[in-house]
Order: structure tokens, then C-alpha cells, then sequence
């Protein structure tokens, strides 16, 4: 990531933190519509400061050491181990589908709010959908 990449997301992240702690701690906000908004705000603020300051961090350290930087980069783009993490993400979509369908199951037997239901078959039908789209892709590709 570059350098000024990383400072954009640091400061964004820093923005979204004080703007959840500023909605916190006025009492003219209305938490009526949106209750979770300060700590949403506050929650992503943390991820993306991390990310940024992270990226940030790393960059710095490896500024002194070219060779590690140089095997680093190696090891990202090194065939096997790019097998390795597409292989553990199959794994992991395969446990994510029976995990999901179980959820949702367990939702509706739970007379769970039919908007919070349907809310999760769309994200389920969308997470399938895209996997069918990849499979057709890339069975005609190969």
C-alpha cells in the first residue's frame, strides 16, 4: 500500500472514531431511528484506523531491510502458497454454507422478524449466486 494510502485510511478511520464518540456524547441526536449509529461509526472508524496504521507501520519497519521486504513479496506471490489460501478459502465458503443455513433455520424457528429472515436469504442467495457465477466462469475458461 503506499504511503499515502495508508495516511488517507489512518485519517479516515480517525475521523469516523471522533464522529461516533461526538454523536455518543451529544444529547441532541436523536438514537430513536438509529441507535447504532454511534457505535457503527466507532467499529468501522477502529478497522479502518487499523488497516491504515498497520500498512503505515509495516512500510516503516521494512524501509531499513530491503531483503526482507524483497521476501515478503516473494512469499505473497510465491504459486504455492497463493494455492494454499485459495484452497483454505474453498474450505472455509464450503463451512460458511451449511453454518449460514443452519442460522437461518434457526432464525425462522426462533419467529425471528421476517425482515430480519428475508434479510438473510437474500445475503445467502447473493453469497451462492456469485458462487455459481464463478464456477460457470471458470469451467468455461479451463
Amino acid at each position: 500500500m503506499k504511503k499515502r494510502n495508508a495516511l488517507l485510511l489512518t485519517a479516515a478511520g480517525l475521523l469516523l472514531i471522533a464522529a461516533g464518540l461526538l454523536l455518543l456524547r451529544t444529547s441532541n441526536f436523536s438514537t430513536d431511528n438509529l441507535p447504532a449509529l454511534p457505535y457503527l461509526l466507532i467499529g468501522v472508524g477502529c478497522g479502518v484506523f487499523g488497516h491504515g496504521a498497520g500498512a503505515g507501520i509495516s512500510r516503516h519497519a521494512l524501509k531499513n531491510a530491503p531483503e526482507i521486504q524483497k521476501q515478503i513479496e516473494i512469499d505473497q506471490r510465491d504459486e504455492r502458497n497463493v494455492q494454499i489460501a485459495n484452497r483454505a478459502k474453498g474450505k472455509a465458503y464450503d463451512a460458511m454454507i451449511f453454518i449460514f443455513g443452519a442460522l437461518l433455520v434457526s432464525f425462522a424457528l426462533m419467529n425471528t422478524d421476517l425482515f430480519v429472515i428475508l434479510s438473510l436469504v437474500a445475503a445467502y442467495l447473493c453469497v451462492v449466486g456469485i458462487s455459481i457465477y464463478y464456477r460457470v466462469k471458470f469451467d468455461k475458461e479451463m
